[in-house]
């Protein structure tokens, strides 16, 4: 009996020291680590875009509004000054009746609608500037920029907050139909992803300034489709003072709708290729063309894309301006008069060109 219990403790030791030779034999297994990771080096392309990132982006806000019918929408925003005044789209403030604003260092907001032009869509809103770190961006000269040029847009798009994408300049002098569908001029096309939730924020060149101000895509679905719009700085420039000092801006008014000159028009008027101007469709009643005497289409020509008119005045200056084509005369109007300016119109009427002054007064409603 004794030997066997004695056996058994033998085979109970043996089997504890295999044991524990197994489990520091495990203990012991050596494991190779990976290569260490690779550091990587921006190249210089890179480091702009992110120098331009990082130097911009406690400047933008992304905003939050809740409008009057209880519906919730955004958009972006950024300063311009130290007293919390920021600048956005009209479209995103529009009806709200609260509207908050979150910086990228996690401040929070509310906001006050400072003053609103639908006709550029621009808004400005203002915080109290307390406790926020109000960084004022820089505006470049927008009749400066190219195509072809980099940019960069920064914004919300689809709630994704401080978003930052890049293309070029893809083309400048577009139109854009406003809220009343007068149109805003001197529009700069991007191929940077526009998308909702981008309306407000900043177009920048490769030095961080502000050229423009996202406001608009053009896609079916309304998602970026590689043509997004932006308003020009300098249009902002002029507006936004009136907006923080007067609540709104106000434009000048011609009182006409024109058309450029095409082929059919020139072949029925038996106009020579060297008339370059507007012909003038029709006279707003009682506006201020009408008083000064302008002449609207008395007739029309048909053409595969619709009719034309023809007998009107055709505009070829204005101000010594030479007008070529209706873009011309509506970015003249918007840049370079206010209502209650005279300005003097070359007109061609019957082949005899003339000087006619008109009185501009401000847009309606």
């Amino acid at each position: 009996m004794k030997k066997r219990l004695f056996a058994v403790l033998i085979v109970l030791i043996i089997v504890f020291i295999t044991s524990v030779m197994y489990v520091n034999a495990q203990s012991g297994v050596s494991v190779s680590p990976l290569p260490a990771a690779a550091p990587y080096s921006a190249n210089i392309e890179e480091q702009a875009l992110a120098s331009v990132y990082n130097g911009v982006i406690q400047s933008v806000v992304n905003i939050n509004v809740t409008n009057r019918s209880g519906s919730v929408s955004g958009g972006t925003g950024f300063v311009i000054d130290t007293a919390g005044h920021i600048v956005t789209n009209n479209h995103v403030v529009e009806g709200a009746e609260f509207v908050q604003v979150t910086f990228h260092d996690g401040f929070v907001a509310s906001a006050n609608i400072i003053g609103r032009d639908p006709d550029s869509d621009l808004g400005v809103i203002q915080i109290n500037p307390a406790g926020a770190n109000l960084q004022p961006v820089t505006f470049a000269d927008s009749d400066s920029v190219f195509v072809g040029q980099t940019t960069l847009a920064i914004g919300s798009p689809f709630g994704q907050d401080f978003t930052l994408t890049t293309g070029i300049i893809s083309a400048l002098d577009r139109s854009l139909s406003a809220e009343n569908n007068f149109s805003i001029p001197e529009i700069i096309q991007t191929d940077a992803a526009i998308n909702p939730g981008n309306s407000g924020g900043p177009l920048l060149d490769l030095n961080g300034r502000v050229i423009g101000v996202n406001t608009a895509i053009l896609s079916d679905s309304r998602s970026g489709s590689g043509v997004g719009f932006a308003i020009p700085s300098n249009q902002v420039r002029r507006v936004v003072p009136y907006l923080m000092a007067e609540g709104r801006y106000v434009h000048s008014w011609l009182g006409i709708s024109g058309a450029s000159i095409l082929p059919e028009m020139r072949q029925s008027m038996n106009l020579t290729n060297d008339v370059r101007g507007v012909m003038v469709a029709s006279v707003s009643n009682n506006g201020p063309a009408a008083r000064a005497g302008l002449a609207g289409a008395t007739s029309a020509v048909s053409t595969p894309f619709g009719n034309l008119p023809l007998g009107g005045d055709i505009i070829t200056a204005i101000n010594g301006t030479p007008i070529t084509q209706m873009s011309d005369l509506i970015s003249f109007l918007e840049t370079s008069t206010r209502p209650g300016d005279t300005v003097s119109m070359s007109v061609l009427r019957q082949g005899q060109l003339f000087n006619i002054s008109v009185t501009l007064i401000e847009r309606p409603q």
